[in-house]
């Protein structure tokens, strides 16, 4: 019989239980595996990268850096072998033993000298660009106590380039090192190459002078004289007082004139700065790359000139002396 408190109908519906069957998941597979491989490889190469350049020096990061700068396996048209590469490109012959990459001297764009080097000659070459480091500190501290340099800090440039130490004398607006057009230095101007000489004297590595100009055409000198001329005799009134502060004849190495060919305001040719004078003090390394490429001993590792009828033609005998 039905209760008081639920209809018959209710009462009379059957209770329905639903069980949910739980099954469990199936394999997930490895791919993490895969990835967490890939993250221990990374991390243990960094880890030898990190070793390698802790305990490689100055130079040989410098020869590793020059190997994958240039890896390539074609070969150049310089005379001149490739510095610290057995190789063509800079690349060790040896795919195990890697002396070009490891045992090689810094490179430098005009050097000579190649994988094998004695380590005689790498010392002399820290040692020489250790001196050049130094003379470039004195000059700057000169510059910061001496009145006659102080006035032309802003005048005077210096860095060290795979040549050497790098002395850049350039024009200010109203400050010009020499008359306009003309070859007579500014008497403040000579006072500063007079005290720059002083310290070139201290060291025993040749220098080289360049003049430079502005792109502002010489005027009144027609085709006969340019600013090629006027560059090449700006940078020999510079070596002529040079001379004066005592840096004698065999001290310099080349005296140019560059006109307007390298700029250092390229965006505004007419910069003041572009007209200045440049003395470089020469690596024992660049002076000795710069006396073979100039040395007429090389004409023999030059390929023979041909004539008009396709045969070689010998160079002709230097004549005798009168």
């Amino acid at each position: 019989m039905a209760t008081k408190e639920k209809p018959a109908a209710e009462e009379a519906r059957p209770v329905i239980i639903r069980r949910k069957k739980v099954v469990a998941g199936g394999h997930h597979g490895g791919a993490w595996k895969v990835a967490y491989a890939d993250f221990v490889t990374a991390l243990m190469a960094f880890f030898l990268v990190m070793w390698l350049v802790a305990s490689v020096n100055d130079q040989q990061k410098s020869a590793i850096f020059e190997y994958f700068k240039n890896p390539s396996m074609e070969r150049g048209l310089s005379s001149v072998s490739s510095p610290g590469g057995a190789g063509p490109g800079g690349a060790s012959t040896s795919p195990i033993e890697l002396r070009g990459g490891l045992t090689a001297s810094a490179p430098a764009p005009i050097a000579g000298s190649g994988a094998g080097m004695p380590e005689v000659d790498k010392n002399a070459e820290v040692n020489d660009k250790a001196k050049l480091e130094s003379l470039r500190n004195e000059l700057r501290e000169a510059i910061e106590k001496s009145k006659t340099l102080e006035e032309f800090k802003d005048q005077l440039l210096l860095d060290i380039t795979p040549e050497g130490l790098r002395i850049q004398i350039v024009d200010a607006q109203n400050r010009p090192m020499f008359d306009l057009s003309g070859t007579q230095l500014k008497p403040y101007a000579r006072e500063l190459l007079l005290e720059v000489g002083k310290y070139l004297a201290t060291v025993p590595n040749r220098v080289t002078i360049s003049g430079h100009t502005d792109e502002t055409p010489f005027a009144g000198g027609g085709q006969n004289y340019t600013n090629w001329e006027l560059s090449a005799d700006r940078a020999n009134t510079a070596r002529r007082t040079f001379k004066l502060a005592g840096l004698p004849d065999e001290k310099f190495a080349r005296v140019i004139g560059m006109s307007s060919y390298v700029l250092l305001d390229e965006k505004n040719p007419r910069n003041p700065m572009n007209r200045r004078i440049s003395v470089v003090v020469m690596t024992k390394q660049a002076e000795e790359a710069m006396r073979k490429t100039d040395n007429f001993e090389n004409q023999a590792r030059r390929p023979a000139a041909v004539n008009s009828a396709g045969q070689a033609a010998s160079p002709a005998p230097p004549s005798p002396q009168r």
